[in-house]
């Protein structure tokens, strides 16, 4: 039932509620607007297939952009509002984006890149507008509320984070269906974890992220209520969750870590009856963290793999897990090939890279045939992977050990970071930590761990080799870090994903880009 259906049905229903100014949007509301942007855009020349940039934080309007953009067979990107004015440019002009829609609290960038943005001639601004922006409300209150003679269905199109390089467009073929039609999206989400008009979903990270916009946008088609964070902070999502009776909420590891690290007080007191379905992906999560999140909630966590670019997915149940505990799960969607770096299948239980798959090619990297083509298996076009690392066990569960790009060689050694990160994490004096290789004379590479102390302490020699004492008790002597330095914050964004390369690039020597 897409949304247009319960907007029709049910119009004051709140589709959406932003946490911290507790301002709402109900169903009628939010396909009224979405229908009069869709209308502007149209008028403006936008036609099925073209782009247009959405540069905003979490903000009550989020999804009446996106919902505008689908409803007239467009791409939406959603970019990452903490990017430098350089690192915007880039995805717009590389994206070919004939249309930005930012805000007036991003204001500073959104002036920056106007000199270099001629190609994308409507620039709309919310809240508010300065030179070279129009006001947004303005132009969309004056036209019709009533929707498009032909709306055929769009799709975002999201850039990777670009934790290893310069960020690309995961461009998936339009589908050809109508607007009036579900996603593929939408089925999963419903079937999977019983999403519907009765939801509450707690949306606790930035909606420029694929999976936040993905699932929102698939509570709205469901006739649910999404409960938007303006920032994740953990005591207030625990808050939240008793206020607003959620049901339904969407994690990243790194906010379990910090909401287990909240003292006993703060984590207790709050209601949590109404919680039946916790998700969780986007990074791997520590073994210990899960265990304890099951302990403190119950089984009602779901971890789910899978990219932007839709070429499979895993799913695991808390029952699963606990019966194979550091899967990710086994395959809804699409077959799971654990292969060599020849591209030759490797037995059960040996690590390599993992392919999904399809019976038909459902990405491309825009503009970048190259990168597509290494995405994809050398004798199996249909076969493609995410750049992950990981086995398969006799039950078909898929376990990740790391990234490609991150895995350390040292000595002739493959050392996987993940699991040294997933043990120095869980010392009680670390909030984050990241684990990657820099020069070493002999071995070529030795393992260096950067880490951010918890909150009120500050780095000591001492402190390093207290974590160093604790890495030694369970890990083995080659994975133990060769040395530790300290940052006061990571570089780590809301979704989870760490920019390691910015922290790797310092001991290689390249400092000579900005772009991460």
């Amino acid at each position: 039932m897409p949304m247009i259906d319960h907007a029709i049905a049910h119009p004051d229903r709140i589709a959406t509620i932003m946490a911290g100014s507790g301002e709402s949007v109900t169903y009628g509301e939010l396909n009224a607007r979405s229908n009069r942007l869709a209308n502007y855009l149209y008028a403006a020349g936008l036609r099925a297939g073209d782009v247009l940039a959405l540069y905003m934080e979490n903000n009550i309007r989020y999804h009446e952009v996106y919902w505008a953009t689908v409803r007239s067979g467009m791409y939406l990107c959603a970019v990452n509002r903490h990017l430098t004015a350089e690192e915007v440019t880039y995805i717009i002009n590389d994206s070919g984006a004939k249309a930005i829609v930012t805000s007036a609290g991003l204001t500073a960038t959104a002036a920056e890149i106007l000199p270099a943005i001629d190609n994308c001639p409507v620039r709309l601004m919310i809240d508010g507008a300065v030179a070279g922006y129009e006001a947004y409300e303005d132009l969309v209150a004056a036209q019709p509320s009533g929707p498009l003679a032909h709306e055929p269905r769009g799709d975002f199109m999201n850039y990777s984070s670009g934790t290893t390089g310069r960020p690309k467009g995961i461009k998936r073929p339009l589908s050809g269906e109508t607007f009036a039609e579900p996603s593929l999206l939408d089925g999963l989400v419903r079937t999977l974890y019983d999403i519907g008009p009765d939801t509450i979903y707690l949306s606790p990270a930035p909606l420029y992220h694929a999976a936040p916009l993905g699932f929102t946008a698939g509570v709205h088609s469901l006739g649910g209520t999404n409960v938007i964070m303006e920032r994740f902070d953990p005591v207030g999502a625990l808050r939240l969750i008793e206020k607003y009776r959620v049901t339904h909420s969407q994690w990243v590891p790194t906010m379990f870590v910090r909401m287990l690290k909240l003292d006993e007080a703060d984590r207790a007191g709050h209601d949590l009856s109404t919680h039946r379905v916790a998700i969780h992906a986007a990074a791997p999560c520590p073994i210990d963290v899960k265990r304890q999140m099951l302990a403190w909630w119950g089984p009602i966590i779901w971890e789910y793999y899978g990219g932007t670019e839709l070429n499979g997915m895993t799913v695991c149940s808390s029952e699963q897990w606990l019966a194979h505990p550091g899967s990710v799960g086994s395959s809804i969607l699409g077959v799971l090939h654990i292969c060599d770096e020849a591209g030759e299948e490797l037995p059960l239980g040996e690590t390599g890279s993992i392919y999904f798959e399809r019976d038909e090619m459902t990405f491309e990297y825009h503009g970048d045939p190259e990168k597509t083509a290494t995405a994809s298996h050398p004798r199996h076009p249909f076969w493609t992977k995410l750049g992950d690392v990981g086995y398969l066990d006799a039950d078909g569960f898929l376990y990740l050990t790391d990234r490609e790009s991150f895995m350390i060689i040292s000595g002739g050694v493959n050392i996987y970071p993940q699991e040294i990160e997933d043990c120095i994490v869980m010392h009680p004096k670390v909030a984050d930590v990241a684990v990657f290789g820099v020069p070493n004379p002999d071995f070529g590479e030795e393992v260096k761990a950067v880490v951010q102390p918890a909150p009120g302490l500050a780095p000591s020699d001492e402190l390093g080799a207290e974590i160093l004492a604790y890495a030694q008790d369970k890990l083995a002597h080659y994975k133990i870090p060769r040395s530790i330095d300290f940052e006061a914050e990571l570089p780590r964004l809301e979704t989870g994903k760490l920019y390691k390369r910015l922290l790797k690039d310092r001991y290689w020597g390249n400092k000579n880009s900005r772009i991460v």
